[in-house]
């Protein structure tokens, strides 16, 4: 079954997620979508913290029992945290891909998070 993509968030056409926090970074995660055309996940390597990005640059390297594939940063900016959970536990992200960022990042742009499609036009989209 399909999730619905939350409202509380944009997403990329290559199928991540941008939430933003209350301290102003943004949480990059990825779409039911992304994790669906990958399949099982067995491993997951992110970025560094303190590590600059650029849009499109790849914040994390996702491998599944299909394939291996990187995840570009929807925006640029900053790593300003990673999420060491996935690295014992990358299941997580095909169960629950809304519940769980890969990383978090300090945007170089706030407006390019406005740039990004709402969940509606995301919806659309796929």
């Amino acid at each position: 079954m399909t999730m619905l993509p939350p409202n509380d968030r944009r997403y990329s056409a290559t199928h991540q997620w941008v939430q933003p926090s209350a301290e102003g970074t943004l949480a990059i995660g990825i779409t039911d979508f992304a994790q669906d055309q990958l399949g099982d996940l067995m491993f997951v390597e992110l970025a560094s913290v303190g590590r600059t990005l650029k849009a499109g640059e790849s914040c994390a390297t996702l491998e599944s029992v299909k394939t291996a594939s990187e995840v570009p940063s929807p925006v640029g900016g900053t790593v300003h945290a990673i999420n060491d959970s996935l690295k014992d536990h990358p299941e997580v992200l095909n169960t629950e891909p809304y519940d769980h960022w890969l990383v978090k990042i300090t945007p170089h742009h706030a407006e390019d998070y406005t740039q990004l499609l709402t969940a509606e036009d995301y919806q659309h989209s796929v």
